[in-house]
């Protein structure tokens, strides 16, 4: 539609009377780019025509400040389950400051509760804010490294802890679920940027400095990209970490893919930053480049605009041999300074909503956050076995109780966790809840565990891995342990722990077996002989209060697994083997898991009935809401978690046997039925067209499978895709 003159006109004297206000409002600026009307990309191309070259190299460090020009940058911090100030010892902080810690990531995701992973990022978010704005501390940066965007597809993975599992479209869902929350609500300054990790296929760590993952271009487009594409187009996110590994033989941080892909196509326009040291790794361990010289300059125009390594002097010399320009390193410098003025760092303090974060008390130290802390950790449990109602367990009918195991008695923080101003261990739970007239015994000595239990009406025995691999960098103490760096070699428990739990069955068959663990493990005869099995994951600083309130029935248990739990290493390919169709996650698994994708019990029961849709034909460019209702026919209020699968029953390519496309969390009371809807577009029915380079919708019948996991099905129908 033609613009009338006089509304071109008007429009004009709009734009220079805000100009004027802005001015007036906030003094006469130094510079164009410190005026907060002017457009961003203005903004930006004025900082840029103002810095030299030397400030502009030294901006693409991960802290863009121009002291000359009063641009004061922020730098990167560590939050995939809480903003991590650094534990003793770990990343140079010999003094780290307390903050609100969840349970590790996978963890949070088995709570199967968008909604919760989006306040626990806000609460990360309001601390990371509180921690670099207040005058008391005035430390860290903005811009977070969370969430983790890579898929879990094989348990044996070190760093399986810091994903969301296997699934793509539920990592993803988590993934979008976090960034809003670090991001926040406000249209206008983001209160933190979430940058995701890592950029592309980064499940393997031995050799993950020179392996490459490869895969198809289905796969690509279908699997391993999906949760940051889903991050960056509808969680908003405009800052990435690129991998250390190569994808189909050329090294992340060079890949063409940085900009075809994630730029052109999906849109990010922000940071892109090189994993620690991966600059150097180039010509280190891919052997990619003869020096380092090339390598910068190869960063640079792949898209890379901070690197976290020695990078200046490479810089200088590319710019020197002519392997890149000035104008190179404008162009990827455009992004940083747009994540600067999102996040309000050029901008008056009182234009930007969340500058006033950092007054008052410090928030970890708040009832809100501590509450908060141990809803996230009940809701996270998964309960998964539990014979003959062993459990809850009835306080007022035990008189002694024995807590053993390695790891009754503590809370373990991994990697990159940050350090709690509190944190509660199983045993101190347990002891908050019984109280007086329980008698509470206690020890971390096997041979004295099993003595206990002989005299106590019911044992509890945690174990599980430690989250660091206890035995210093890149090292574990046993090879069923991982960590970064280090991929575990066993998925069955230390031989010591599995003894111990044999040991203490013989000796009093009322045993709940507590898995503290980070990742999978094959628990088989646990699961054949042991009547109550629960499994939560590491870190929480409610950890104990959150597991006592299961145990004692305070909580019904409603977690659910977000990996498939094989019985053996029998049954997974070879660890670098990266096509999952070959028997990877649930979508393509042989055999029977020992728990599929989308396992965890209750307290109680539910009965499902009455699918719907809300179309029989669903045309490829339509939504449709799939119906159930869902009863509570047990004695207890719980939550259920209700899965929809979809099944290509006539597609002319290969697709998985079975893949989620919706879910949502319900809570119901004793005899309460609800209808639950999730909504299902035909766009998620889609697959990647190699000749055509865009994703394709079949006209085809497709099998609507609800239930309340992958293998446990409730409801069938099918559904038509028409044009």
């Amino acid at each position: 539609m033609k613009k009338h003159p006089y509304q071109t006109v008007t429009l004009k004297i709009g734009f220079f009377l805000l100009l004027f206000i802005s001015k007036a409002a906030y003094g006469q600026n130094q510079y164009p780019f410190q005026n907060p009307a002017m457009p961003v990309e203005q903004r930006v191309t004025n900082i840029l025509s103002l810095m030299t070259l030397d400030e502009k190299i030294k901006c693409l460090s991960t802290n863009p400040t121009v002291e000359r020009l009063g641009i004061v940058g922020t730098n990167h911090v560590e939050g995939l389950h809480g903003l991590s100030m650094g534990i003793p010892g770990d990343w140079g902080h010999k003094t780290p400051v307390p903050t609100t810690i969840f349970p590790q990531s996978i963890g949070m995701a088995e709570t199967w509760d968008t909604e919760l992973l989006k306040q626990a990022a806000g609460i990360e978010a309001d601390e990371t804010r509180y921690m670099f704005q207040s005058s008391k501390y005035h430390k860290g940066g903005l811009v977070v490294r969370a969430p983790n965007s890579d898929l879990g597809r094989d348990p044996r993975w070190g760093r399986t802890e810091e994903c969301y599992g296997e699934d793509p479209f539920f990592n993803g869902t988590m993934a979008v679920s976090y960034i809003k929350g670090l991001q926040g609500d406000d249209p206008k300054y983001w209160k933190t940027a979430a940058l995701m990790k890592h950029f592309l296929a980064n499940s393997n760590e031995n050799g993950r400095d020179s392996t490459s993952s490869d895969f198809d271009e289905r796969l690509f487009r279908e699997y391993y990209s999906v949760p940051f594409r889903m991050g960056v187009t509808e969680g908003g996110s405009r800052a990435y970490m690129a991998s250390y590994n190569k994808v189909n033989g050329i090294p992340q941080a060079v890949n063409p893919m940085l900009k075809n892909v994630t730029v052109n196509e999906w849109g990010q326009n922000g940071i892109i930053c090189t994993d620690g040291g991966a600059f150097r790794m180039l010509v280190t361990a891919h052997k990619y480049y003869k020096n380092t010289d090339d390598a910068a300059a190869a960063c640079i125009k792949a898209g890379i605009n901070q690197f976290l390594d020695n990078y200046s002097a490479s810089v200088h010399n590319a710019i020197d041999k002519k392997l890149i320009t000035e104008a190179d390193i404008d162009q990827v410098l455009r992004g940083v300074f747009r994540v600067m003025i999102k996040l309000g760092q050029l901008d008056p303090a009182d234009m930007v909503a969340y500058q006033n974060i950092k007054d008052g008390p410090e928030p970890w130290l708040s009832q809100k956050h501590q509450d908060f802390a141990r809803l996230i950790t009940q809701k996270s449990i998964v309960l998964l076995k539990n014979d003959k109602g062993l459990l809850p367990l009835n306080k007022n009918e035990l008189k002694t109780i024995a807590i053993v195991g390695p790891r009754s008695a503590e809370v373990l923080q991994d990697w990159y966790s940050g350090s709690p101003s509190y944190s509660v261990s199983p045993l101190e739970g347990i002891k908050n809840k019984v109280g007086a007239n329980v008698k509470v015994l206690h020890t971390t000595n096997n041979l004295l565990a099993v003595n206990l239990a002989k005299t106590a009406d019911v044992t509890i025995v945690c174990i599980g891995n430690h989250p660091t691999g206890n035995a210093g960098w890149a090292k574990v103490s046993d090879p069923s342990e991982g960590r970064e760096a280090v991929d575990r070699q066993n998925i069955s428990l230390e031989p010591a722990q599995e003894e111990l739990v044999k040991q203490l069955y013989k000796a009093n068959p009322r045993i709940v077996v507590v898995l503290v663990s980070s990742f999978p493990y094959a628990i088989n005869w646990e699961q054949e002989n042991i009547p109550a099995i629960v499994h939560l994951t590491h870190c929480s600083q409610e950890l104990g209060n959150a597991l006592a309130d299961v145990i004692f029935g305070d909580v019904n248990p409603g977690g659910k697994l977000v990996q498939t739990w094989p019985r053996s290493l029998d049954q997974l390919p070879p660890m670098m083997d990266y096509n999952i169709r070959n028997g990877r996650t649930y979508m393509y698994f042989k055999g029977e898991p020992l728990y599929p994708f989308g396992y965890g019990l209750s307290y109680t029961t539910f009965k499902y009935s009455n699918i719907n849709t809300s179309v029989s034909k669903l045309k490829s460019d339509k939504t449709t809401t799939v119906s159930v209702d869902v009863e509570n026919t047990g004695s207890r209020a719980g939550d259920e978690v209700v899965q929809l699968y979809i099944k290509h029953l006539k597609s002319t390519v290969e697709r998985p046997m079975q893949e989620l496309k919706a879910f949502k969390r319900i809570t119901l009371n004793p005899g309460e039925k609800r209808t639950v809807q999730l909504e299902l577009s035909a766009s998620q029915l889609a697959y990647w067209n190699i000749n055509k380079k865009s994703f394709v919708v079949e006209q085809e019948p497709v099998q609507l499978i609800i239930g309340s996991s992958s293998k446990d099905i409730r409801q069938e129908k099918t559904l038509y895709i028409i044009k």
